[in-house]
């Protein structure tokens, strides 16, 4: 089963989670008590799944779609690598994908 990384926001501590293959990071996170909010519940309606994707990461995952990039815009502490967990299913080939979690987030729908 692949494993994701979740790095706290500060970057002090690292949650290694078994996700199956076919969820997204933020099923993965709501799994395993990782506070990775998705207000929307991952209908790609908000920005507060928001996760920072490590460099490394970043070219193996299918291009975000239109709609992710319009959510994203309203996210706090956006980068290069920002995406939003809802929108990344994990494949065997993510096997250790390694996000962090940002230090803010806004619910875009309030």
């Amino acid at each position: 089963m692949p494993k994701v990384i979740f790095i706290s926001p500060d970057g002090s501590s690292r949650t290694e989670v078994e996700v199956p293959v076919g969820l997204s990071v933020l099923e993965a996170a709501h799994g395993n008590e990782i506070p990775l909010e998705g207000a929307c519940e991952g209908s790609l309606a908000c920005s507060t799944c928001h996760v920072i994707v490590d460099p490394e990461w970043i070219d193996r995952l299918p291009e975000a779609r239109e709609e992710e990039e319009d959510m994203l815009d309203l996210a706090f502490g956006l980068t290069r690598t920002s995406r939003l967990g809802c929108q990344i299913r994990m494949t065997e080939e993510l096997d250790g994908l390694t996000v962090r979690l940002p230090a803010e987030t806004r619910d875009s729908r309030s």
